[in-house]
């Protein structure tokens, strides 16, 4: 057996409208609507990882997902241009990380990422 993927689901009041969110802050997108989900994807070969944690890093809060992204700078201003409230850093971890948490709009905690380490 092989794991094929694994998706998170996020839950929403207003799925579309928080797909729509993602599409506009991360770049994704919308690539199928059922109404009560949306389906959000991006060109280019993904890995699979799942984490299991007691925490978030740094004694912060377990984020509901991750997202690793190439500018970090450029994501934290769309974020911010999103509406997103940004609620810790950005910060440079001694793990080699780059990053931010930020609120999306249904409270959802969010790390987003960039690796320092090249």
């Amino acid at each position: 057996m092989s794991v094929l993927r694994i998706v998170p689901n996020l839950p929403a009041r207003d799925p579309l409208a928080l797909a729509r969110f993602y599409a506009d802050v991360f770049g994704l997108d919308l690539a199928h609507d059922m109404g009560w989900i949306g389906f959000l994807t991006a060109d280019g070969g993904q890995k699979i990882e799942l984490h299991t944690a007691s925490q978030g890093g740094s004694d912060t809060d377990l984020p509901a997902i991750s997202i690793e992204v190439d500018d970090l700078t450029g994501a934290e201003s769309a974020a911010r241009a999103a509406g997103a409230t940004v609620v810790y850093g950005p910060a440079d971890e001694p793990w080699g990380l780059r990053r931010f948490y930020l609120r999306d709009p249904e409270g959802n905690l969010v790390n987003v990422l960039s690796n320092t380490r090249g």
